[in-house]
Order: structure tokens, then C-alpha cells, then sequence
């Protein structure tokens, strides 16, 4: 009776875990000649195009108009009394990072890479996929001053690991103030557990940066002029990546709430010299958006997530669009797996909250991430020359009632309402893991167009 019992609970057991945890990848799909005809083209840059069509050739958009002139050969995608747009893009994502978003044993863990978490294989890539994400900025936490450097994806599921990464991405790198760094070092009566500690932590760190490099600078300088007496400072990954961020070659990126945090980081970042390229919550951004506004940096926000801690007590739904007015460029974020699912909706709000146009709230989910990722010159609008990154939506986008019906990404198909179970052409028999056993062992292939 009890072998019999054991033997249920592993069969049970068996069935939590994903399947094919051992089976290769889906094979990379070529891209292939495809237009897309018939559709509302909601270009992002220069208007609406009724009844337009998209000719993609090797991966990229090479004609967008009322017609195109593409081989007879190529692939046709009737998108009649559809609606198509960009691929949907998210500047504020921990997807597929689990449990390892933050690195909290220190305050300044910069030398961290969130590509050595990142999970390919966890179903929120699937999930935003399905809701017309195409590309996102993975993130640290932001329970450290200074977290790690991003990485940028393409939610190319079902693919291997490096499929997924976004090819020659800039660098970005998370940086947090306010409660949460207050909250977990505070609580070890650790330094910072004060906004006054936080932004000392945060200079101290920069100014060791500063000193590193312009250590290794006289050492290269030495180099340079033939003294072969020099010697090297010792190497340091921490400092490393902060040098990075001090010369320019990586982008900062800040979680922060209120108005008064806002306008410090702006400081910090004008007094160092580095390149802080947008403000993430930034619930407050409303009180100070000229300010904003003035320093060229972009706000990465929510539509209506406000009240629920005490930073964020101020916030208001019309924060996204009053920003927006000042000359902020804007982006509506997921910051969530449930989020990231609907942000076509997100960004819908914008329209109800400050009367945004529904090409301003388009712009708020594809060309303005796009920018603050660093990207846009290759995903975000519908352009010539640009990455054949779209989505083809049953109806308007904006609307709680659309859902997308085929995502391609780099010209192929990866989501197809109705190909196969879960809607993944090339899917076989890769494995889905997401901590609670969703899998599939899909074999019929897809289907053909």
C-alpha cells in the first residue's frame, strides 16, 4: 500500500515539472520574404495607414506603404480589418530573473549581470510574448544603491539562451534610491538607512570609481610614453563597471519616487558626469517634469499603480501624460509579470488620464522605451530599415477587448493564436519552467502560411 502510494506521489510529482527538460531547443527559424497586407498600420512615426502593407525582407522592414512591391514568392499575411503595430517594448521588466534579482549583501554590487540569471526557459517570456512584447530590459532589484547591469532581450521563446539576447545592446545599469535600500539595509543597522545615507553610499562609491580610473589612466599614460617601470593598479570588477558608467559607456538607469529624490539624482549625475537616461517609478516626476524635461532624461513609469507604500503616497494617474506635456519622454512600464501581459492596456489608461493621443500612448509602449533602452534606432516604430518587430492585433490595440493574434519577431513568426496549443509556430519540444510546473510537450509543428 505504501509503495503504491509513493509511487502516485512521484507520478504526481513527474507531472509539476516542465516537460522535455533535456530536449534541444527549437531550431532558429530563417527569416523569409513576408508581407503583411490589408491591415490598419499604426506606424508609430508618421501616422495611420489604412489598408496598408509591410514587405519584410531578411528580418527587416523594407517597404511600408499602401502597397509594396515584394516577390511573388513571398510569404502573405492577410491582415484585413486587423490592426498592426510595433511590437510592444518594456523598459522596466525582472522577468525570467526568478529569484535573483537582487544581490543584497551589499549596497554597491555593480559588477553583477543579470544575464547570468536570466531563466529563457520561464514562462513570463512566453506570457508577455503573448500580449505583443517583443523586447525588454531585464533589471537588478532595487534593493541596492547601485545593482547590476542589465541585459536586453527579444522574447524569442523557445529558442537557446543566446537567441534571446538583444545583439549589440547598449549598456545599462540599475541604480535604486528611497525606501527599498533604506528598508533592507536599515532593518541590518547597516549604512544606508536614511535618504541621507543612501546618496552618501551612492557618492562614495562614484568618487572610488573616479580615483580607480584615474589611476588606470596615468598607468595607461605611462604605458603610452614607453615606461616600462609601470605598474598596473589592481584590477577591481566592481570598479570596473563603475569607471564604465563614469566614461559613458553605460547608461543609468534610477529607481526612484519622489520629487525631491528626482531632482538629487539628477544632481549626482550632472556632478559625476555620467549618462542617467531615465527614472523608473518616478511617481512624483509630475511636480518637477520641467525639470525633467531640461536634463534630457526619460521617466519610466506606471499608468495608475500608486498608495501602495509610503513613497508613493503622491502619486496620480495623470503623472505619465503631465510629464509627457513638459517634454519628458515617457515610457509605461510593467515592473510585473501580470503587467507585462497587458501594456497595450496600460498604456490605453493614458488616453482616460490627461487625454493622450492614442499615438502619444502607442509611443509610450514602443518608441519611447525603445529610446530609453537605447534601441530605438532599430525597434519601436514601423520604419524603413528597421527590425520586423510587429504585432497584428484583432482590434484597435488601445482597447480592453484586443488581443494580439500573431507577434513576429526579426521577421519570423513566434506567436500565432492559432498555431499549435500554446500559439509558438517553432516551438517543439523546449522546455517552459516558471516555478510552478507549467510545460508542454507541443509536436504538431505549427502551421504553415
Amino acid at each position: 500500500m505504501r509503495t503504491r502510494y509513493l509511487s502516485s506521489c512521484v507520478t504526481a510529482l513527474a507531472a509539476l515539472v516542465p516537460l522535455s527538460l533535456s530536449a534541444q531547443m527549437s531550431p532558429k527559424p530563417v527569416p523569409q520574404d513576408t508581407v503583411i497586407k490589408g491591415g490598419t498600420i499604426l506606424t508609430v512615426t508618421h501616422g495611420t495607414i489604412q489598408n496598408g502593407s509591410i514587405y519584410i525582407h531578411d528580418g527587416k522592414i523594407a517597404e511600408v506603404g499602401q502597397t509594396v512591391h515584394a516577390p511573388a514568392n513571398a510569404i502573405v499575411i492577410d491582415a484585413t480589418g486587423k490592426y498592426v503595430m510595433p511590437g510592444i517594448i518594456d523598459a522596466h521588466s525582472h522577468s525570467a530573473l526568478d529569484g535573483d534579482v537582487n544581490e543584497a549583501t551589499s549596497p554597491v554590487t555593480p559588477h553583477m549581470k543579470m544575464v547570468d540569471a536570466f531563466d529563457y526557459t520561464d514562462k513570463a517570456l512566453y506570457q508577455s510574448l503573448a500580449g505583443g512584447v517583443t523586447t525588454s530590459l531585464l533589471l537588478h532589484g532595487s534593493a541596492n544603491m547601485i545593482g547590476g547591469e542589465a541585459v536586453v532581450i527579444k522574447h524569442k521563446f523557445g529558442l537557446d539562451r543566446d537567441d534571446l539576447l538583444f545583439p549589440n545592446a547598449p549598456r545599462s545599469i540599475k541604480f535604486a534610491s528611497g525606501e527599498n535600500p533604506k528598508r533592507v539595509y536599515g532593518s541590518r543597522n547597516q549604512l544606508p538607512s536614511t535618504r541621507m545615507g543612501n546618496f552618501e553610499v551612492q557618492r562614495a562609491a562614484l568618487q572610488e570609481a573616479k580615483e580607480y580610473m584615474r589611476d588606470w589612466d596615468a598607468y595607461d599614460a605611462k604605458v603610452k610614453a614607453g615606461d616600462k617601470t609601470a605598474k598596473a593598479p589592481k584590477k577591481d570588477l566592481k570598479l570596473d563597471e563603475l569607471a564604465d558608467v563614469l566614461r559613458g559607456k553605460v547608461m543609468v538607469q534610477i529607481h526612484c519616487y519622489r520629487a525631491d529624490e528626482l531632482l538629487t539624482e539628477i544632481q549626482i549625475a550632472n556632478e559625476f558626469g555620467y549618462k542617467l537616461r531615465a527614472l523608473h517609478h518616478g511617481l512624483e516626476a509630475y511636480k518637477v517634469a520641467d525639470k525633467i524635461a531640461a536634463a534630457h532624461v526619460g521617466l519610466a513609469t506606471f499608468a495608475d499603480w500608486w498608495g501602495y507604500k509610503v513613497e508613493a503616497w503622491d502619486a496620480i494617474p495623470y503623472n505619465a501624460v503631465m510629464a509627457m506635456r513638459k517634454g519628458v519622454i515617457v515610457a509605461i512600464k510593467s515592473d510585473s509579470n501580470d503587467f507585462a501581459r497587458r501594456l497595450n492596456q496600460e498604456a490605453g489608461k493614458t488616453v482616460r488620464y490627461g487625454g493622450a493621443t492614442e499615438d502619444e500612448a502607442l509611443r509610450m509602449i514602443t518608441l519611447n522605451p525603445a529610446w530609453i533602452i537605447g534601441v530605438d534606432d532599430r525597434v519601436g516604430s514601423i520604419d524603413v530599415g528597421k527590425d520586423a518587430d510587429i504585432g497584428i492585433w484583432n482590434a484597435d490595440p488601445l482597447s480592453t477587448y484586443a488581443r494580439v493574434e500573431k507577434v513576429l519577431i526579426d521577421g519570423s513568426v513566434f506567436f500565432d493564436v492559432n498555431a499549435g496549443k500554446y500559439g509558438l509556430p517553432f516551438w517543439k519540444d523546449a522546455p517552459m519552467t516558471g516555478r510552478d510546473g507549467f510545460g508542454n510537450d507541443d509536436s504538431d509543428g505549427g502551421v504553415d502560411y
